[in-house]
């Protein structure tokens, strides 16, 4: 089992190479500790974290790498992960050299996405404001590498944690001493769909979740010519619950020693699963009040944008949050912080220090940005990939405000994106689903003038007063024909197919209405008034 650091390189490199990532160059032991994972974005100025391992997706020319490492290295970047094969060029050597920056490659079959996830689990980035790590068992709690590993020595066997999906959770070393179908499983993060069929017809999972020894499977060459390795397998309980189980790829039975070895750890196993969930929970709970408080501001905002690691670096603040409905309050939570969630992993991905939370009924997330001028924009591409990704079934939508310099400008930043996103769950067509508030700024203030005229009682009058009750006492539709013109700028063919009538109908409801209602229609300022009595007063 390693005893480096739990978040240095050389760790990262113990628990997933060489399965993952291999050293191409660079001295581990020289880059210290990982401060966040960063994709790089060739279009975007980088925003990093403090000693950050950046993935490298898509570059592929030297210079481009070259001239990259050179400005992680004025970033005091860790490492870069490039896909291998990397052909280290003298060029490339010397500028991995001067900037400091590790230089690695990812395995060929291996996806970035895996390796994100297993890098963030490794490095326990969640664990906001944790001011030391727990043991359970003598292994730092909810390391499940460091356990995997120790399984290993125990058994002299490439051991793998999965959760009761067949996730892989966590692996040992080793795994190149297995067959080619564990090879499969670690490289996808997942037991592949054909191996758990065939051994769900085979019953081997029913029977491993019965009982509570280790269950000794023979390979299935049969339907499975890669898994040629037998496989020691026992599930890991808390109670009743099935969490998960721990797979060994060993040569033969285990031996009785071995076997209550495996039954010790699958009981330690369970214990730091639970503090994994626990803490997943804890983390949240954290994170809200966190969230919550920075963008409350007063006193304690600096402190709470310092321990989400946002302090001294300007953000942008972003609210999302569904249509006005009538659903199930119950679903509409569940779907609320399910968005949340998944907002959350989408703006780690961008940025390791990003923050989300469900605060009510909006989730808000506070992105870190550059302080060149088009932070804004950035965001709102972000926002708008992650509702492409979400697709149309929620029909979120999203505010963006005002980049906020520090903690003092947060409370002015937040309420400019409420105020867009008031805009958006207000409209019914979901043609825009991102704005800021420059976009709807005049929507807006639309909707803040109907607050006010409801607060304070007001009707109708003038005009739009006298075409209302012409309208009740004789069923006609006065009102409508003038919005549907006004809204039209005066052309009356055009107004008149908005309401499925003839143009000559319409011009005689036209000077049916400037006779009841008074108004003349050639006035600039008599049509904004009836405007906007029909906008604010007496909305559609």
């Amino acid at each position: 089992m390693s005893q480096r650091p739990h978040a240095s390189l050389g760790r990262v490199l113990d628990d997933l190479g060489t399965t993952l990532l291999e050293l191409v160059h660079g001295n581990v032991d020289r880059t210290g500790v990982i401060g966040g994972i960063t994709i790089h974005d060739p279009l975007e100025e980088p925003v990093l974290p403090q000693h950050a391992l950046v993935l490298g997706i898509g570059l592929h020319e030297q210079a481009e790498v070259v001239r990259l490492l050179h400005d992680l290295g004025r970033h005091e970047a860790t490492g870069l992960v490039l896909r291998a094969p990397v052909a280290l060029s003298r060029e490339l050597a010397a500028a991995a050299e001067e900037s400091g920056v590790a230089l690695l490659g990812l395995t060929p079959g291996a996806s970035w996405a895996q390796l994100a996830a297993m890098l963030r689990s490794l490095l326990a980035e969640d664990d906001v404001g944790d001011a030391g790590r727990e043991t359970l068992g003598g292994m730092p709690s909810g390391d499940l590498f460091a356990l995997a590993n120790a399984i290993a020595a125990l058994l002299d066997a490439p051991v793998t944690i999965e959760d009761r999906n067949w996730r892989v959770l966590a692996f040992s070393g080793g795994q190149d001493e297995a067959d080619a179908s564990r090879v499969a499983t670690i490289l996808g993060r997942q037991v592949p769909e054909r191996y758990s069929r065939v051994l769900t017809e085979l019953g081997v999972f029913r029977t491993l979740y019965r009982n509570d020894r280790p269950l000794y499977i023979e390979p299935v060459t049969e339907t499975l010519d890669s898994f040629t390795m037998p496989r020691v397998a026992v599930a890991v309980r808390a109670g009743d619950e099935i969490l998960g189980s721990i797979w060994a790829a060993v040569s033969a039975p285990l031996s009785e020693e071995r076997t209550v070895a495996l039954c010790d750890a699958a009981k330690l196993v369970a214990l730091h699963m639970l503090r994994i969930r626990a803490g997943a929970d804890v983390a949240r709970r954290l994170r809200t009040d966190l969230l919550s408080t920075a963008l409350e501001g007063g006193a304690g905002a600096r402190d709470a944008l310092h321990r989400l690691g946002l302090a001294d670096q300007p953000v942008v603040v972003l609210a999302m949050a569904t249509p006005d409905s009538t659903g199930a309050e119950a679903t509409a939570v569940t779907e609320r912080q399910r968005l949340a969630d998944g907002l959350a992993m989408h703006l780690n991905a961008v940025h390791s220090r990003c923050a989300a939370a469900l605060l009510g009924d909006v989730v808000y997330g506070l992105i870190p940005v550059s302080r060149e001028d088009e932070a804004e924009r950035r965001v709102v591409r972000i926002a708008t990939d992650f509702l492409d990704r979400v697709g149309d079934r929620t029909r979120a939508v999203i505010g963006i405000g005002p980049r906020a310099q520090d903690a003092a400008d947060l409370v002015a930043a937040r309420a400019s994106a409420d105020r867009a996103l008031r805009v958006l769950r207000s409209r019914k067509d979901g043609v825009r689903r991102v704005a800021r508030l420059v976009d709807v700024h005049v929507e807006a203030l639309v909707l803040e003038l109907r607050d006010l005229v409801a607060a304070r009682g007001d009707g109708p009058t003038g005009t739009v007063a006298r075409l209302l009750a012409y309208d009740a006492e004789h069923g006609s539709a006065l009102v409508g024909t003038l919005r549907a013109w006004l809204d039209a700028f005066g052309d009356v063919v055009g107004a008149a197919s908005s309401m499925g009538v003839h143009p000559n109908t319409f011009r005689y409801r036209l000077r049916r209405l400037a006779e009841v209602g008074d108004i003349d229609l050639a006035d600039p300022e008599a049509r904004f008034a009836a405007m906007l009595q029909l906008r604010v007063v007496a909305p559609a």
